[in-house]
């Protein structure tokens, strides 16, 4: 399924093309359970931080998102523009679904998330701002795209990732003032996110190679082949559901997804049979730690401005539900 790696985070729909104190062991705990995310039943993790105490959960990421669009909507009606504010998926919808998913109950009802992607593409293409925006005239739209994000004059913000790319975004209008009201200072919080971002890839590789962690994986895939479901690792028995046709009829789409659900819900239960997400998340834990030392600041930085935006979003939007 799509982002499989993290939460189904709103950003603001724009109507076009763009978007918009610590300690380091805090920080770094933050990125722990970027890949291995899923809530175990019986615990409220949606609303629960890390041991660690320094980690914003899923459902206060999505309150960031929703107090974004919030800001932006309104910004945008000052500057003579209509905006419609999307929440589309419910707080249950919108959680993480990472590598290893041990939550049977969520899998029972959802499989892997195949009708939450339906919605979401359906939302995409319903979204009432781009059809707003083609309504507009040719000047109107150019003030809109200068209202929205400054227009092709804004500020250009450019950031290196890890592994050497780079990352670009305009920095204007209400989409900056936003971001200047939450997060205190737009390139500030857009470098260090385009880091954090982009972190995986140096540890990823190493995790899935990691012997205790393949071992864990091993044990899995015994349990799923014991089920009827003989996959080497939890990302083939997603790839052997993952291809959906848009064509279907209501009964085939209805079947697809009565497979889907049965092989994650065995996923799910061999998962939590072999402690294979404890396993992957302490493993994670030791990769990620190693990171510290190159980006431990900039890890703090971008923790402190997601502490400083949550509190004004609490302030100003209810949390999803």
């Amino acid at each position: 399924m799509k982002r499989a790696d993290g939460p189904r985070r709103t950003v603001v729909s724009s109507g076009r093309s763009t978007r918009r104190a610590t300690t380091t062991v805090g920080a770094i705990a933050a990125l722990v359970s970027l890949v291995l995310t899923g809530c175990t039943a019986g615990t409220d993790a949606a609303h629960r931080a890390s041991p660690a105490g320094e980690k914003l959960t899923y459902a206060q990421d999505l309150r960031i998102s929703d107090a974004e669009q919030h800001l932006v909507a309104r910004c945008m009606r000052k500057q003579g523009f209509r905006f419609w504010e999307e929440k589309s998926l419910s707080l249950e919808e919108s959680r993480p679904v990472g590598y290893v998913q041990d939550d049977v109950d969520w899998a029972r009802s959802h499989g892997y998330g195949s009708r939450i992607t339906a919605k979401e593409d359906r939302a995409r293409l319903r979204n009432p701002n781009i059809a707003y925006r083609k309504t507009l005239s040719r000047p109107r739209q150019k003030a809109y795209d200068i209202a929205m994000d400054g227009g092709q004059d804004a500020v250009l913000l450019t950031s290196r990732t890890p592994s050497g790319g780079t990352i670009t975004k305009r920095s204007g209008g209400c989409a900056g003032q936003v971001e200047k009201m939450l997060y205190g200072d737009p390139a500030a919080w857009f470098r260090s996110d385009a880091t954090v971002s982009n972190l995986r890839p140096l540890y990823v590789g190493k995790l899935l190679r990691d012997k205790e962690f393949k071992s864990a994986v091993g044990a899995w895939s015994r349990c799923m082949g014991k089920a009827g479901h003989p996959f080497p690792d939890p990302a083939a028995a997603r790839r052997s559901v993952r291809e959906h046709s848009a064509e279907q009829t209501r009964a085939e789409e209805a079947r697809t997804f009565a497979n889907e659900t049965r092989i994650a819900v065995a996923d799910a239960t061999c998962a939590r049979s072999v402690s294979l997400r404890s396993i992957g998340e302490r493993r994670e834990a030791h990769y990620v730690g190693e990171l510290a030392g190159k980006y431990g600041d900039v890890l703090d930085a971008r923790l402190r401005m997601q502490r400083r935006a949550l509190a004004r979003a609490e302030r100003m939007v209810p949390a999803r539900t």
